[in-house]
């Protein structure tokens, strides 16, 4: 249930729970959570036992973990045997290291020189990383003040 609260969170919540409720008082704290925490329990087994009754003998193997979509998934995939045949046919990394060999191993295009420049070596498309210079002043829109 508090599988992630660490030592100094639990040392923090006793500090706390002492400075709060007092050493005389928190042990009938402690005593009413656990007992609320029972009763909770209790309530939420009792309501699955009805759940299951209700459902039939049909749904003796169903699981309340299961509702959880990754766990439904999780469980369907690994035991359906259709699915398995189509995953072992699959190979999703040897794909990618197709898809990525065929676009690396792409010889650059020569581009078209232009006229009065001298010709530079043909470069393999535009330069993605670098920032695209800025439009002409014509080609900007004005600057509002007020806008802003």
């Amino acid at each position: 249930m508090f599988n992630d609260i660490g030592a100094l969170e639990l040392v923090t919540i006793v500090v706390l729970a002492i400075l709060i409720f007092g050493p005389d008082k928190l042990p009938k704290v402690i005593q009413d959570v656990t007992g609320v925490i029972r009763k909770i329990r209790a309530f939420s087994d009792s309501a699955k036992q009805d759940i299951r009754s209700e459902l039939g003998p049909e749904f003796k193997d169903f699981e309340f973990e299961d509702l959880n979509p990754k766990t439904f998934l999780r469980k369907q995939l690994s035991e359906n045997e259709d699915l398995k045949e189509i995953r072992s046919t699959f190979d999703l990394r040897k794909e990618l290291n197709d898809v990525t060999d065929a676009v690396n191993s792409r010889e650059a295009e020569p581009a078209p020189a232009a006229a009065g420049t001298s010709a530079a070596p043909a470069a393999t498309g535009p330069d993605l990383l670098k920032k695209p210079s800025a439009p002409a002043a014509e080609q900007r829109t004005p600057y509002d003040a007020d806008a802003t």
